[in-house]
C-alpha cells in the first residue's frame, strides 16, 4: 500500500514540476519574421498569441531603425514619451509584460510608415 501512495506522490511532484516549467517558458517571436523589423508592421501582430513573459525578437540594420517602447499615447502619436527605453543594438530581445505592449521606431517617418506594433500579453 505504500508503494502506490509513493507514486502517487512522485506523479504530483512530476505534475507541479511540468506546470510550473510550462509557466515559466516563454514563446520568442521574431517581429517581421523572416523580413525582421521593417515598415508596415502594424498588422503583424494578427492571429499570434501573446502571454507576459513571452520574448519579441527585432531584427534590424541599427543604422537605420530602433525600437522604442512607448506607451499608448507615444504609439498612436508616433511620439517618444520623456524616459522611454530606446534599444539600438540591432538584435534586440524584449520580454513582454502582461496587458498592452507598444513599439515604434522614432527614425523620422518611420512610425508614420507603421513602423510600430502594438502587442497584448495575457
Amino acid at each position: 500500500m505504500s508503494q502506490g501512495r509513493g507514486s502517487a506522490i512522485i506523479a504530483t511532484v512530476l505534475l507541479c514540476l511540468l506546470l510550473h516549467c510550462e509557466v515559466g517558458w516563454g514563446t520568442t517571436f521574431t517581429v517581421g519574421d523572416s523580413a525582421g523589423w521593417s515598415f508596415n508592421m502594424a498588422g503583424w501582430p494578427k492571429g499570434k498569441r501573446f502571454r507576459a513573459g513571452d520574448v519579441l525578437v527585432f531584427n534590424y540594420n541599427p543604422t537605420a531603425h530602433n525600437v522604442v517602447a512607448v506607451n499608448q499615447a507615444g504609439y498612436s502619436g508616433c511620439s517618444t514619451p520623456r524616459g522611454a527605453k530606446i534599444y539600438t543594438t540591432g538584435k534586440d530581445q524584449i520580454k513582454l509584460v502582461k496587458g498592452q505592449n507598444y513599439f515604434i521606431c522614432n527614425f523620422p517617418g518611420h512610425c508614420e510608415s507603421n513602423m510600430k506594433i502594438a502587442v497584448n500579453a495575457m
